[in-house]
Order: C-alpha cells, then structure tokens, then sequence
C-alpha cells in the first residue's frame, strides 16, 4: 500500500485499539453483571455459563477463518462487517427479553468479534511497515487488553448499579459507532497477494468438537454424566477431533496444521494457553457470583474488591515482554504458573474459612493477577519458537484460538463444579491450572536444538513455493 502518513498512522491504531477494547471490555464487564442477570432473567448457574460460553466458542471457532477471510476479500471490508455485528449485537443484547434471545444475540456479538481481532492485527501489519514502528503500535495495541482488564470490573460495577446489568451492553453502541466512521474515513484498504484458502470441512469439525465438547461439561451436572445427551456430544466431540487430525494432514493449506504440534515449543504454548485462560475465565466467574451472592457485595463493590488482581494485569504484560526480550521466556513462564497457583490456593483458604479474610482474599487477587500478567508475551513468543518463519502467523493465530477454548472451557468446568455445589473444588481446580502452566513452562523452555520444528509441509500442487512476506504471515 503507499506510504501513509504519520497522522493516518496514528488514526489507525487509534481504530484497532477501539475494536480490541470492545471485544476485551466485553468479558470483564459482563462478569460483574451476572449476578444481575441470573436474578432479572431468572436463569440458573448453566445459564448464566452459556451467556459467556456461547460468545467464547464461536469466537475461538471462527477466528482463523475470519482472518483467511480478510486476506481474500479485503480486510478493511471484513473489519467493518465485524463492527456492524458486533455494535448491533450489543444493542440488541440490552433489549434481550429472555436468556435464550441473550444467548442468541451474544453469539451474533461474537460473529462480529472474530472479525476484529485478528483482521485489526493484519491492519495494524500492514500500516506499519517499518519493524520498529510496527513493535510499538502492537505493543500499544496489546495493552489495551490491561486496560480492559484494570477498568471493566468497576465500570462494570458502576453501571450495573446505577442503570442496571442492560447498560453494560448500551457501552459498545458508541465505541463501535466511532470506530465504524474512523474506519471508513481512515483505513486503507489491503489484501494478502497470496490468500490461504478456506478449509470448510476443517472449519465445521472445529466448530463441532468446541460445541459438543462445551455443551457437555456444562450440562452434566444437572443432567448425569451417564445421560445418553451427554455420552453422545462426548463422543461426538471425541470423533470431530480424530476425523481433524487426518483430514487436516492431507491438505496443503490446514485450518489447523496438526505438524506444528511436534514442535514441543509450540505445544507446550498451546497447552499453557488453554490452561491460562481456563484459569482466567474461571477465576472471574467463581468471584462474580462468590462476592455478591454468597457475600452479599453489590455490582460495585464487587468491582472494587477485584482491583488487586486488575492492577497487575495492566501493570506487569509490559514487564513481562521486556524479560522476554532479554532472558527468553522460561522466568515469565515461571512467574505466571507460581502466582496463578497461589492465587488460586491462597483463595480457596480465604473462602473457605468462616469469617472471610478479607485481606487473604486481596491478596489472592494479586497474586493471581501478577501470574496473569506475566503469561501472554511468553506464550506468545514460545509458539513461534522453533518454528520456520513462515509458519509464525499460523502459530499466533492458533495460540489466540487456544486462549479462547480455554476461557471457554474453565468458565464451563467451573461453572459445572459450582453447580454441583462444590465450590472449594473450583478454587483448587484452578490451582491445578497454575501447577500445570509452572510445570509446562519449565519443561517446554529447556534449552533444546531446533531440530523439534516441523520442515516445510510438501505440495500436493505443481506451482512454486508461495513468498513468505509480511501478508503470509498474517493470512491466518
């Protein structure tokens, strides 16, 4: 694309820094709200999982394709698209009238989410060139989620108990608004010159394994773990994914590579991910529905309690990218599993014990937050580790995904434990999430030669080598 100026730059950050901030606001807000909801639309634990769940699964099924889809058709087009969906789900998640409406609207909200977030990182790439330049905007651009993180909770709060659980919704009308005309006005056009192409067969067992996988865990505890509903989306997940792995080795241009999985680096990051965000989307859960229904705390105070875990969560990514920079990522990684794994056990005795040390809690939340905080950049980098050059966006692009299974699952599995009416088990089955990405981390970032990372995947067609440039390695 010609040269753009440093104002029209700085506009399109500005763009894609508003559309990360509607899809992560998004989450952290709705937590505070959930008390609110469950009591206005009378709905049960399961319920409220499938308020989230339903957001979550779509986003991590569709954010892959949505990329692929931007490269081919244009990704100022497809971003706009995912603007116009995700305001207009909003609006209409405020006048939702049932839970199923809500769910329903939550999942149109979502289709217009994965249009956001990766195609906004193919902008981003492509309007910045130069490295150093490119570095800072992203940089820019991924602290915005510390920012969601360290102000949703209270705005959450604040709204919920002045204009009701609706408002948290009528926020993203406005933003989503002014990034539609920023982006109109401001945001060049541009495609891939080589776009992958799409993989529907791959895209439908995706989908399929996430749903009935989700669906299970989140209706066993009411229905049986042995009812024939649950056996059959158990199996039919389990069947989704061994129909993936073969199909997707025989195609020249996989949805999901399963050869980058060879790569320790890369499945230790996946995996760390998975139980990162399992741990993050559970956490928040557990303490929206702890603070205000067993303590008795409003919207508002709910916000404010959880500020010692949001402040490390904006404070430490920075930090935390820095010592990748410099030592690699294995202390991150380290750093991240011990404060997620004490947070979680350090809660499980605050909640545990009758008089409810408030000053245990807090300090739960920090801990938790200090590990959160440290976890994304070295997951980040140890996906690309080892890999080839080329292969580095597919790598990012399933790493995000695997950030959004996780939060699906853990808001699922928690979920399903608090409705059991286990609810110490859900503290300690976070725990075990924070002892897994400890001990991952410390075995996927062993020094080791490169010898682990997948060659080249040989051609089935008789054209060329495609180029490797910066739109390869943002097609996915």
């Amino acid at each position: 694309m010609p040269e753009t100026s440093r104002r029209r730059r700085a506009l399109v950050l500005a763009v894609c820094c508003m559309s990360v901030l509607l899809v992560s606001l998004d989450t952290t807000i709705l937590n505070v709200a959930l008390p609110a909801i469950q009591d206005d639309l009378h709905c049960s634990v399961p319920g409220l999982q499938w308020t989230l769940d339903a957001y979550t699964i779509v986003l991590a099924s569709l954010l892959i394709l949505a990329g692929s889809t931007a490269d081919r058709l244009g990704r100022r087009r497809v971003f706009l698209v995912g603007l116009l969906l995700f305001t207009g789900g909003s609006a209409l998640c405020s006048l939702a009238p049932a839970l199923g409406w809500l769910i329903a609207f939550r999942m149109a909200q979502a289709l217009g989410g994965c249009m956001l977030t990766p195609v906004a990182m193919a902008i981003l790439a492509n309007s910045f060139p130069e490295p150093r330049e490119r570095a800072r905007a992203i940089g820019v651009w991924g602290g915005v989620v510390g920012i969601s993180m360290a102000c949703g909770p209270i705005l959450g709060g604040v709204l919920v108990q002045t204009a009701g659980w609706r408002s948290v919704f009528w926020l993203n009308v406005p933003i989503g608004l002014a990034a539609l005309l920023l982006t109109v006005v401001f945001v060049p056009e541009s495609r891939a010159p080589r776009p992958r192409r799409t993989d529907p067969v791959g895209q439908l067992l995706v989908i399929a394994a996430l749903g009935m996988l989700t669906y299970a865990i989140i209706e066993a505890p009411g229905r049986g773990w042995t009812a024939p509903v649950i056996v059959a989306c158990l199996g039919a997940a389990a069947g989704a994914v061994a129909w993936l792995v073969p199909y997707e080795n025989r195609r020249d241009e996989p949805l999901i590579d399963p050869r980058l999985f060879r790569s320790p680096s890369f499945s230790g990051a996946t995996l760390m991910a998975v139980c990162a965000f399992s741990a993050l989307g559970g956490f928040l859960f557990a303490n929206s529905l702890y603070l205000q229904q067993v303590r008795g705390l409003s919207a508002l105070e709910t916000g404010v309690r959880l500020l010692p875990m949001a402040v490390p969560c904006l404070v430490c990514p920075p930090l935390a990218g820095r010592i990748v920079g410099s030592r690699g990522p294995r202390v991150p990684l380290l750093l991240a599993g011990l404060g997620i794994t004490a947070g979680g056990a350090l809660a499980a005795a605050a909640t545990h014990s009758a008089d409810h040390c408030d000053l245990l809690l807090s300090v739960a939340y920090a801990l938790f937050g200090l590990g959160f905080g440290f976890v994304n950049a070295p997951i980040t980098d140890t996906a690309v580790a080892g890999l080839p050059r080329d292969q580095a966006g597919v790598a990012a692009a399933i790493a995000a995904t695997s950030r959004q299974i996780g939060a699906a699952l853990g808001i699922a599995v928690i979920g399903a434990v608090i409705a059991a009416g286990a609810r110490q088990a859900a503290w300690w089955t976070i725990t075990g999430c924070g002892l897994a990405i400890l001990a991952i981390g410390a075995f996927s970032t062993r020094p080791r030669p490169n010898a682990d990372a997948p060659g080249p995947r040989p051609s089935r067609r008789h054209h060329g080598p495609r180029p490797i440039g910066p739109d390869r390695a943002t097609s996915a």
